[in-house]
């Protein structure tokens, strides 16, 4: 416990945000969507091959700024509170998504992540071995669905945008429910504006692929941040914050490219350890923390093959697919 302890506090120095390195972060990432975004428009009318290959490009951009909304949303993009609320509920309107009540969600994850009695909120739905066996077939087909790659990371995107973050959860705080009116009606008075101005077919053909392919890539990054071989998961009674956060988040080295598009949310294990260290300074403290550089670290490469992770089997610690069940429970009989 002394070494967690220790380990927190060497995160202190980074958790200090940088007003110029945030507003540079703004003007590097914003500025540049929209531009993509007007070129993509006005490429319309001379291929659409150029205008979706700049909506591409836009896209990377838009994943960028989703970073920015997450760190608003941990208070760690700027030292005031409120600007971290107006610009998270800004960014949030951009990328469709409500800033209080995704705010809470992702909390809520923080606190439980790799915690097997308390998953739900926040988290890429996944079961156990003997919750999947124990399930009905009709559960069992809602599981197989979610867990295909194709309605996961093709229809996704449209479930999340269009149908989760257009209403407020259960039990949501008044405050929590008007920034998601405030965000529903922003988008929607931007949608009209847009079909009025340049036409719906013209808004679909330019603003689809962009968030399709960013939320697409948005999936992804939630799914392999915990979804990953040697991860770590543990009942309550035996779940430990730092280790959650050290052994049960990714290190997803990513080409420098896409590390920068991505916000350096590769460095998933620093930002859970300490979710107060803005997204610009997460390589740094895992270059300056030498026990931060024996995690567990996957490539683009490396990741595809977490695609077959399907299950948790709880008493080998390790995701297993869906054809290795009757294997996995073989096993776990002879061991018990």
């Amino acid at each position: 416990m002394e070494k967690q302890k220790i380990l927190r506090k060497q995160m202190t120095p980074y958790e200090k945000s940088d007003r110029l390195a945030s507003v540079w972060q703004i003007l590097n990432t914003i500025v540049p969507f929209f531009l993509l975004w007007i070129l993509s428009y006005k490429s319309l009318s001379i291929s659409y091959a150029l205008s979706f290959a700049l909506g591409v490009i836009a896209a990377g951009f838009l994943v960028r700024t989703f970073i920015i909304f997450h760190d608003c949303c941990h208070y760690s993009f700027f030292k005031n509170r409120n600007a971290n609320k107006i610009l998270g509920t800004l960014t949030g309107i951009l990328t469709m998504f409500p800033f209080c009540q995704w705010q809470h969600d992702h909390s809520v994850h923080h606190a439980t992540s790799s915690n097997l009695d308390k998953r739900g909120t926040g988290d890429i739905w996944f079961l156990t071995v003997d919750e999947y066996m124990a399930a009905s077939t009709w559960k069992k087909l809602q599981y197989r669905l979610y867990r295909n790659p194709l309605v996961m990371f093709v229809l996704g995107p449209i479930y999340v945008f269009l149908i989760k973050n257009r209403f407020n959860r259960k039990g949501a705080r008044l405050k929590e429910r008007l920034n998601t009116y405030l965000i529903n009606i922003a988008i929607a008075v931007i949608i009209g504006v847009l079909c009025w101005t340049i036409g719906w077919k013209a808004l679909l053909l330019v603003q689809g692929p962009i968030f399709w392919i960013a939320g697409a890539a948005g999936i992804w990054l939630f799914y392999i941040q915990h979804t990953f071989e040697d991860s770590y998961f543990e009942e309550d009674k035996e779940w430990e914050y730092v280790r959650a956060a050290v052994e049960g988040s990714s290190f997803y080295k990513l080409p420098k490219l896409l590390q920068w598009l991505t916000g350096n949310i590769g460095y998933h294990h620093v930002h859970h350890l300490s979710p107060r260290v803005p997204n610009y300074k997460l390589e740094e403290a895992h270059n300056n923390t030498p026990p931060l550089q024996n995690v567990p670290t996957i490539t683009l490469k490396t990741s595809l093959s977490s695609l077959k992770f399907h299950l948790w089997d709880e008493q080998q610690k390790k995701f297993i697919r869906f054809k290795d069940v009757g294997f996995s429970v073989k096993i776990n009989s002879v061991k018990g």
